[in-house]
């Protein structure tokens, strides 16, 4: 039996390797646990057990901690951080016409309303709400 479980451990570990999904990485250190266990005699039912066991007990309670560790390094690109922020309006946004630019950060992109019905005017403050592709997704700042 403890060929099988080194079997089962090496195809786990190739499927982690492959797909990097943080799912069958908990299963190969189950599968590493009942060969240890295969070695000291266990019988195959306890081996099932220890496999089960140790695998979900993993998955469960230390997954979580681990994807957020790995999501706490992602850091926003520079154009992500321009939701939420203020911009002037350079060229009336009208998106039945296809038109309209904002100025922010020095930097003049082309913008559409978050409304499609909504034009708004040169010179108007609006606040980034969304990004696609290369244009700004923007609505009025009913604060200034």
């Amino acid at each position: 039996m403890e060929i099988v479980w080194l079997v089962v451990f090496v195809v786990l570990i190739a499927m982690e390797v492959s797909t990097m999904a943080l799912t069958t990485i908990w299963f190969a250190a189950g599968a590493l646990v009942s060969f240890f266990v295969a070695i000291l005699h266990g019988s195959i039912p306890l081996q099932l057990c220890v496999f089960i066991a140790v695998s979900f007990v993993l998955l469960i309670f230390t997954r979580p901690i681990l994807v957020k560790m790995i999501n706490q390094k992602t850091v926003s690109t520079n154009v992500d951080r321009l939701i939420g922020q203020c911009a002037i309006v350079t060229d009336d946004i009208n998106n039945l016409k296809e038109t309209g630019t904002v100025k922010v950060g020095g930097i003049e992109w082309t913008a559409r309303s978050i409304h499609n019905d909504l034009c708004i005017p040169e010179k108007t403050v609006v606040v980034i709400r969304q990004i696609s592709g290369v244009k700004l997704i923007v609505e009025p700042n009913h604060e200034s």
